[in-house]
């Protein structure tokens, strides 16, 4: 099977890469088109106009901007990236001979928070400039269906693997320095991604007929902050220190830091205690399994423990 992988240089596509090629060609699309290993060629978003890119199989297309936790970027930029870009790809699919068109939104693109558990078939009601702008995405999709093709929106929450760089990094560099938690009367729960579930789907969207639609993408189970700081203390050896001081007193420290511009603001200390809980039955269900392959914390650990030997 030939494949089309758009943003294949970064920590998902490469990692795809590694889990596809053995059965499949692999072609990418880029900003930058330097070689990759189990690349045939990777082409830059220019190419698409002058007919430069091979006819393939499917697309998939991971290509977007991050979410950005600083707040620093532009709206403009997540709608000229995460809109645009996915209107381009998508109207070359329609034009192709392709037959499945896998687009990776986002988990954020329904909505920012969730009470109970989210499902596919909730009313979208993103906040922010990413989320409004993947929802965006998402609606151009819907709004121009293709005959006789797949097509497959994917909401993943939290993805992390080898390669990854984001706020379970930072976690994980905090925990390390042996800071205590002081969060741990916060009782909170939330759905990650192992990139080895993800790969596990992305192969069963190649190989299996299954319908075209929005499916949420996650690991079996939710678990908690404090749970992921210990499964943290476990992969360092290190013993957990968490502090369960009161809500109240926190939330007011918060609302202080927040005046002085330190970094547990309102803000932060909103993200790092809600939960978040996405239910994964309707893409087992496609797929005709009853559980992913990787447990939630063995997905964790083995991330976990590619961090220390980055960092050895």
């Amino acid at each position: 099977m030939n494949i089309l992988i758009t943003g294949v240089h970064g920590f998902v596509g490469s990692n795809l890469v590694t889990a596809l090629k053995g059965n499949n060609k692999i072609y990418g699309l880029d900003i930058v088109a330097p070689g990759k290993d189990g690349v045939a060629k990777t082409y830059s978003w220019d190419d698409l106009d002058s007919g430069q890119v091979p006819e393939v199989d499917v697309i998939i297309h991971l290509a977007g901007k991050a979410h950005d936790t600083k707040n620093q970027t532009e709206a403009e930029v997540y709608f000229k990236v995460n809109t645009g870009l996915t209107q381009k790809i998508y109207d070359y699919f329609l034009k192709s001979s392709a037959k499945k068109f896998i687009f990776f939104s986002t988990a954020k693109a329904a909505a920012d928070k969730v009470d109970g558990i989210l499902t596919e078939d909730v009313v979208p009601s993103p906040k922010g400039p990413y989320g409004e702008s993947k929802i965006a995405a998402e609606k151009y999709v819907q709004e121009h269906p293709a005959a006789d093709k797949q097509v497959y929106i994917m909401r993943p929450c939290m993805i992390h693997g080898p390669g990854n760089k984001g706020n379970l990094n930072l976690l994980y560099n905090v925990v390390k320095k042996g800071i205590p938690w002081p969060l741990g009367a916060f009782d909170n729960r939330r759905t990650f991604t192992s990139i080895d579930n993800l790969c596990f789907v992305i192969d069963g969207l190649l190989t299996k007929d299954v319908p075209s639609g929005i499916y949420n993408m996650g690991d079996d189970e939710a678990l908690s902050t404090n749970e992921l700081i210990e499964i943290i203390c476990q992969s360092l050896g290190k013993k957990a220190h968490i502090w369960k001081l009161s809500k109240g007193f926190m939330t007011k420290t918060a609302k202080v830091c927040g005046k002085l511009h330190l970094p547990l603001d309102e803000e932060r200390l909103r993200k790092l205690t809600e939960s978040y809980i996405s239910s994964n039955a309707k893409i087992k269900a496609a797929l005709g399994v009853e559980s992913m392959p990787v447990a939630a914390r063995d997905g964790l650990m083995k991330t976990l423990n590619c961090f220390k030997e980055e960092q050895s």
